[in-house]
């Protein structure tokens, strides 16, 4: 059963890298692979109910990703539609593609530290569309942006979702793992902007955004831009104040920018009403729908053992720590790797590695930085490909080998500073 399990997988992921060739949506055959290896799972099992319980575990998870998502990706179509960002890439003096790539990798550093890297890449490949028209060379800024938030949100208890789970676990302290990782997380990141600012030169032109056929005020772009990032930042506040899933806190920021979009449009005609309905037609739900399919299918994996398996075999076969935490990282990039994480803690206790050994916190850099190898290895990297439609096989060509060596140099650092 279990081969079979991971065969309709394989086949399914794929299908997925090779979306160009066959001519599928992967929204589509991710939805397919995930409904195939539920189902196989439960055909070859006589306990359907224990399944099924899982499959509504698995779901419970699941939900909140795609909420979350969905409030997010709302709340950036919301900003961009009454040209709030326009606020920030009019503090953007330089025409310089380089120096461009410099600040846009920073500030997505550091603001993936405080928001997490899901939505700080929503934000910034919106924001990068937003100055470069060519696509072409667009997709290495966005590639980049990848890499940067995976490397930013690797260093903050709420950056990226599996730094949090081990925060929850009590694997590791806030304190400790900021001291511990940022530098690792920045040599992960500073190294790849090295490689890709090498290959982009010239000048670039921003597009022109002031004329939208709106009769929006700048003080309309300016509450709902501002509003809308602290509804952003308030997700991981609301989260260590109440504990709530960040969903909860994607949600009450969205309707608190609801309410304040229609205060905006009360005295406007119909037709030139821009309300989160509107938000709402727009936004990319075929990625929302990816993200479900991909979701589910490495769900299965997990039930079905495979994953536990796999960690117990890495564990046997290999023995050291360090290279256990560094494969598990580049088997990120493949496999979801929350499971990957979840598996880990719970094959090693706290007991035989207490609240910040070295080895949490190098699960916590190589999970939150191997995702960036590959373009679906990550919830960042997923996100940018459903709005940039970024080609897989571009991916791996392009920006692989240098989030690979970003990712090499980041834990070799950390090695070397223990």
């Amino acid at each position: 059963m279990n081969t079979i399990v991971l065969i309709a997988f394989c086949i399914g992921y794929a299908l997925i890298a090779l979306e160009s060739k066959v001519k599928i949506n992967k929204a589509a055959i991710a939805l397919l692979t995930g409904g195939a290896v539920w189902t196989t799972y439960i055909l070859f099992k006589s306990n359907s109910e224990e399944i099924v319980a899982q499959l509504v575990e698995h779901i419970g998870s699941i939900s909140q990703i795609v909420f979350f998502l969905i409030g997010a990706m709302t709340i950036v179509e919301l900003i961009d539609s009454y040209g709030g960002f326009d606020v920030i890439t009019k503090q953007i003096k330089t025409s310089n593609k380089k120096i461009l790539l410099l600040i846009l990798g920073f500030i997505t550093f550091f603001l993936s530290s405080v928001l997490d890297n899901l939505t700080t890449t929503i934000v910034m490949v919106t924001l990068t569309r937003k100055l470069l028209s060519d696509k072409n060379e667009r997709l290495l800024f966005v590639g980049m942006i990848v890499i940067a938030a995976n490397s930013g949100g690797a260093w903050t208890p709420i950056g990226d979702v599996t730094t949090t789970m081990l925060w929850i676990g009590g694997q590791i302290t806030t304190v400790n793992i900021m001291q511990k990782l940022f530098f690792p997380s920045l040599v992960s990141m500073i190294v790849p902007l090295f490689l890709i600012s090498l290959t982009i030169k010239g000048e670039f032109k921003k597009i022109d955004s002031s004329n939208q056929g709106t009769d929006i005020l700048n003080f309309e772009k300016k509450i709902v831009f501002f509003i809308g990032i602290a509804a952003l930042i308030f997700v991981p506040i609301f989260k260590s104040i109440t504990h709530l899933p960040p969903f909860m806190g994607i949600l009450i920021g969205l309707s608190v920018l609801w309410i304040v979009t229609e205060l905006l449009n009360k005295d406007r005609a119909h037709e030139q009403k821009i309300t989160v309905t509107n938000a709402l037609r727009k936004i990319d739900i075929p990625s929302v729908l990816f993200f479900l399919g991909i979701l589910l299918a490495v769900a299965a994996l997990e039930s079905t053992g495979l994953l536990a398996d796999l960690s117990t075999a890495l564990s046997e076969s290999v023995g050291n720590l360090k290279t256990i935490a560094m494969s598990l990282g580049i088997l990120s990039s493949i496999i979801d790797n929350v499971p990957l994480v979840a598996a880990t803690m719970g094959m090693y206790d706290l007991q035989t590695f207490p609240t910040d050994h070295y080895f949490w916190e190098l699960i916590a850099y190589c999970a939150g930085t191997g995702g960036s190898i590959l373009i679906i290895g990550s919830a960042a990297g997923v996100a940018a490909m459903g709005i940039e439609k970024i080609d897989f096989f571009w991916y791996l060509k392009k920006i692989s080998l240098v989030a690979l060596i970003g990712y090499l140099a980041g834990a070799f650092l950390y090695v070397l500073l223990l």
